[in-house]
């Protein structure tokens, strides 16, 4: 349990209150379904539970790209994601999961007690920016592996995150975006900010410049290439760190690497979407998703040069219900 509050119960219990709109009864249950997800799959172990060998850890990093690039100017964390780039070929489902989950536990158990410490008041949340660099239609077929971890995040880590920042987004995003955004409570729709550009002077107003992910930074077209400055690298400061502070866990835990390697692979339980309160925020966005993603195939036509048109057109005539 202090695992899943760390040391702020009160507003653990807001955090689940909101993510349920208020209502006492969904947010208890919802408390109680995310504890007796954390008992039934060893949650609060995790973080002694690296993955093996080191080569497939780095191969996750490359193919699910996430880092942690700073704290914003209210001390938040500041996570960047590659959700273009992002192929998730490299790995079983559990194992993206498993990533996932040591990097939300790591963030609530480290990254935001030290916030809370260096600004001497709770902070309990993080900001993510999400890179749509090279987001193409087809990338919507790996919403299996998405969607198990954004469940996970909707059911077990409600409102840890702020805002989501979009930034170089595609004409794919864009019209997808413009389909799904009325299906969406206000609540959902109030978290997602869609940026000009890569965002750099809007997100400006809200971190510093050396925060910025990389891919943020750039003007005039120029790249930094600086091997350090790449947060999805698995050699980038903090990577190394959380996979060296789980190794440590595990070696503390009286058990050798060679043992590690032969317990085998860990399988988390991430429920279903039937599963879950109609209103989460995940059901929300991947069954608006699947809605029009048919209507997006069907219009997508790279050699008709009226396409981005003829696109605009199909989208603005499909019929959603708020």
């Amino acid at each position: 349990m202090a695992n899943m509050h760390g040391g702020f119960p009160e507003a653990t219990l807001q955090r689940f209150l909101k993510a349920r709109d208020d209502d006492v009864t969904k947010a208890a249950k919802m408390i109680v379904d995310c504890l007796n997800w954390r008992v039934n799959n060893n949650i609060d172990n995790i973080l002694a539970k690296p993955i093996l060998p080191k080569e497939k850890f780095d191969a996750i990093r490359q193919s699910q790209l996430i880092g942690f690039c700073g704290y914003c100017k209210q001390g938040r964390p500041v996570f960047a994601i590659g959700v273009g780039n992002s192929t998730f070929d490299q790995a079983s489902v559990d194992k993206y999961v498993q990533s996932h989950i040591q990097i939300n536990e790591y963030r609530d158990r480290i990254i935001l007690p030290d916030s809370t410490s260096k600004k001497g008041r709770h902070v309990g949340s993080c900001i993510k920016i999400l890179d749509m660099t090279g987001l193409r239609l087809s990338a919507f077929s790996r919403l299996k592996t998405s969607t198990a971890i954004a469940t996970v995040d909707d059911l077990n880590y409600p409102e840890k995150t702020d805002t989501y920042y979009i930034v170089n987004a595609p004409y794919v995003f864009s019209a997808c975006w413009k389909a799904v955004k009325p299906m969406l409570q206000e609540r959902t729709k109030r978290k997602v900010q869609v940026l000009r550009g890569n965002g750099r002077d809007e997100l400006l107003q809200v971190m510093d410049f050396d925060t910025l992910p990389p891919f943020c930074k750039t003007t005039n077209g120029s790249i930094d290439n600086d091997p350090k400055s790449d947060v999805f690298s698995p050699n980038h400061k903090f990577h190394v760190e959380l996979y060296d502070y789980i190794r440590q866990k595990a070696i503390s835990s009286g058990r050798t690497i060679n043992s590690l390697s032969n317990e085998g692979s860990l399988h988390i339980k991430v429920p279903t979407l039937d599963e879950q309160d109609q209103h989460s925020e995940t059901c929300e966005v991947v069954h608006a998703i699947e809605s029009v993603l048919p209507s997006l195939e069907a219009s997508q036509n790279p050699s008709d040069e009226n396409h981005n048109d003829k696109l605009t057109t199909k989208i603005a005539g499909i019929q959603v219900s708020t």
